[in-house]
């Protein structure tokens, strides 16, 4: 995500990357070298004591983005968190919270906010395309727990830490859990009230360990959702749905129509069913404009001085959900390890 993060504000004019900050030596000279930033830091402090810069994203591990972005909004700097914002709701809170008293621009970089299908269906659904929300089902399919599209999982440190709460994951849920609760809600324009939710944890390796890394993080999970509007969901994530790399779907029904919103390996489409076309149950694809990316959005806010969605508050209403969907599991005692 780091090498993501610097080629999307490399291509957008007047930004300029001029440091890193990295605690490992050599992953931090190689990166600022293919990047072709001058300056790298071993510190947070280290960066902040320089100074010579207006804006941070932040692309560490789960587990640590509270420590590492608390500094930088003390500082006055505008911030791009990855996702889950935090770990638990309480640091989430307290991040939104310190970011609304300095005054910066912050985003936590929940990136199908860029698909321009999911954005098209927020819009349908607000103008009352569909009427009053009833039901809807959304998923998010990865395999690479099955398949080796990105690398080979067991050997490889980007992955292997996503496995491993020790590391700071929170598995699944929190890797991409928090895209589709993000993902049907914005769509549906309404906040969840009520999660339940089981996960699971799944054999992978003897013994359940690879070097310092133990496998101890939810493979999938399944959650129950009521909206505030009194509508029912249901949503799942796997790392384990061979066939499909990174692909989200949602369908959401109204009293009055359809929609649903397919992204597979990024590339969004949305259908209707809508109208008359009701009467037939006949579904047609929806022309969905352009939408910027999450880099250029925040570029914008700052230059502009305005407010940037989605920001932490955001990040710290999905964080409760996450917190609440794993209380559920335990209270139930649905933390299945298989």
């Amino acid at each position: 995500m780091a090498n993501n993060h610097a080629e999307g504000f490399a291509a957008i004019d007047g930004v300029d990357l001029v440091a890193g900050v990295d605690t490992r030596p050599a992953q931090l000279a190689a990166f600022c070298e293919k990047h072709n930033i001058a300056n790298g830091f071993a510190s947070v402090a280290d960066a902040l004591s320089w100074g010579g810069f207006d804006a941070v994203t932040n692309v560490t591990p789960d587990g640590a983005h509270f420590a590492t972005t608390i500094p930088v909004l003390a500082a006055g700097k505008h911030v791009l968190c990855e996702k889950p914002l935090a770990t638990n709701a309480a640091d989430a809170e307290a991040m939104a919270l310190a970011a609304a008293r300095a005054g910066v621009v912050n985003m936590v970089n929940l990136t199908y906010r860029n698909g321009a299908a999911l954005q098209r269906a927020a819009q349908m659904v607000a103008e009352g395309a569909i009427g009053k929300i009833r039901h809807f089902e959304a998923s998010y399919l990865q395999s690479w727990l099955t398949q080796p599209a990105w690398g080979e999982w067991s050997t490889e440190p980007q992955w292997l830490w996503r496995l491993s709460s020790a590391h700071g994951s929170k598995g699944v849920l929190g890797d991409v859990g928090i895209h589709i609760l993000d993902f049907a809600t914005f769509i549906a324009g309404e906040a969840a009230v009520d999660v339940s939710a089981r996960l699971a944890t799944f054999d992978k390796v003897p013994d359940g360990r690879i070097g310092e890394y133990t496998l101890d993080a939810n493979d999938s999970a399944t959650m129950q959702i009521r909206l505030e509007g009194g509508a029912l969901g249901v949503v799942h994530a796997t790392r384990f749905a061979s066939g499909h790399l990174n692909d989200l779907r949602l369908r959401i029904f109204g009293d009055l129509g359809g929609l649903e919103v397919r992204s597979d390996n990024h590339v969004s489409r949305l259908y209707a069913c809508t109208g008359t076309d009701r009467l037939t149950a006949s579904w047609t694809e929806v022309e969905c404009p352009p939408t910027p990316s999450i880099y250029e959005r925040f570029i914008a806010a700052i230059r502009e001085g305005a407010p940037a969605i989605p920001d932490f508050a955001r990040g710290a209403v999905l964080q409760r959900l996450l917190d609440r969907a794993e209380e559920s599991a335990r209270r139930d005692g649905l933390v299945l390890p298989v």
